[in-house]
């Protein structure tokens, strides 16, 4: 079963489109690899994905622990997502992803800024080859990011000014990307996204809850996965945390 089959089964068998960013410290947590563990028993029924970033993978090892914690995840029949933010030449690129799909990774975030030739085109050869996704950063959910992804830029194709999140969603449509972030901090940015990707392509959110991005507000303005990180796992209960985010959305709308 491919990445898109995956997370679709999984948001449909949990009634859920809420991705896990499970962004923990051993500083906050102590012994890291068990209580991330931990927070993936409790709260994986309520998910449909769990994203994992550096955190996670810089002190416990990709081929070690989090590999560990990987089958962990998928033991709960849902998908991992390695949020590498890739940015760099294809050769190297392609290496990265290659790692981290060998340790059990469903999907990698990409930054689209390299483009496509010698740029992010071998992962995307390398995922569709292994059945794997690659989701392009087409806004980030934190205050800086409009002086990048907002950024006004020229069109080269038609001579006009354009927002540069505008430029990288139509990228995502001709490179076949299996999904696209875009922070819920900037509910307009969704749904200037969602005008040009349609259901072609689904929208990630995060920043949801600490960062203060809306669930309700970034599903109304046409995400369809949100990412939410500190409201579930700093809570005193994660788990009841994450049941009453997906109760939350049945009132959306």
């Amino acid at each position: 079963m491919g990445f898109k089959q995956s997370i679709e089964a999984a948001t449909t068998r949990n009634k859920s489109p809420i991705v896990l960013a499970l962004d923990v410290t051993r500083e906050d947590r102590g012994d890291l690899f068990k209580h991330s563990m931990k927070l993936i028993n409790s709260v994986s029924p309520f998910l449909c994905a769990v994203k994992i970033n550096h955190q996670l993978v810089l002190p416990l090892g990709l081929h070690d622990n989090v590999a560990k914690l990987i089958d962990g995840i998928h033991r709960h029949g849902i998908p991992a997502i390695m949020d590498a933010k890739i940015n760099d030449i294809g050769h190297t690129n392609e290496f990265i992803a290659s790692e981290y799909f060998s340790a059990g990774f469903d999907a990698v975030i990409a930054n689209p800024f390299v483009g496509y030739k010698d740029g992010l085109e071998p992962v995307l050869r390398l995922a569709k080859s292994k059945e794997r996704g690659v989701l392009l950063l087409v806004h980030m959910s934190h205050k800086g990011a409009i002086e990048g992804y907002g950024q006004s830029v020229l069109d080269e194709r038609t001579g006009e000014r354009r927002s540069q999140f505008e430029v990288f969603a139509e990228k995502a449509l001709q490179w076949g990307a299996d999904g696209v972030i875009v922070g819920a901090t900037f509910p307009e940015t969704i749904a200037k996204v969602y005008a040009i990707l349609g259901r072609s392509i689904p929208i990630f959110s995060p920043g949801v809850g600490v960062q203060g991005g809306s669930l309700g507000g970034a599903l109304a303005a046409g995400a369809k996965y949100v990412i939410v990180g500190r409201s579930i796992y700093e809570s005193d209960d994660p788990a009841r945390s994450a049941e009453d985010l997906r109760r939350s959305i049945a009132t959306v709308g």
